[in-house]
């Protein structure tokens, strides 16, 4: 399956813990759209947030945003993982 890591930026004030509660939410809804939410990273200092996902492709990775929080990426990049 397709690996995209999606940015979102303009988060300011986001914690750690309100990415971990938004990623939950991802998780609990993922499987209808076929994707999975595999990790994250927080920038808090700048307000970003960074998500590893398979996904059959971006729309689908996408839609979970959009249904389970509505925090659509600003940008979102097939990518291929190195070592």
């Amino acid at each position: 399956m397709p690996l995209f890591m999606d940015v979102h930026e303009n988060l300011p004030g986001a914690t750690a813990n309100d990415v971990a509660a938004a990623h939950k939410k991802d998780v609990e809804i993922q499987d209808q759209y076929g994707v999975n939410y595999l990790r994250y990273w927080v920038d808090e200092s700048n307000g970003k947030v960074f998500c590893l996902v398979d996904a059959p492709d971006a729309d689908a990775a996408a839609a979970v945003h959009k249904e389970a929080h509505g925090l659509l990426a600003d940008h979102l990049y097939p990518v291929v993982e190195g070592s």
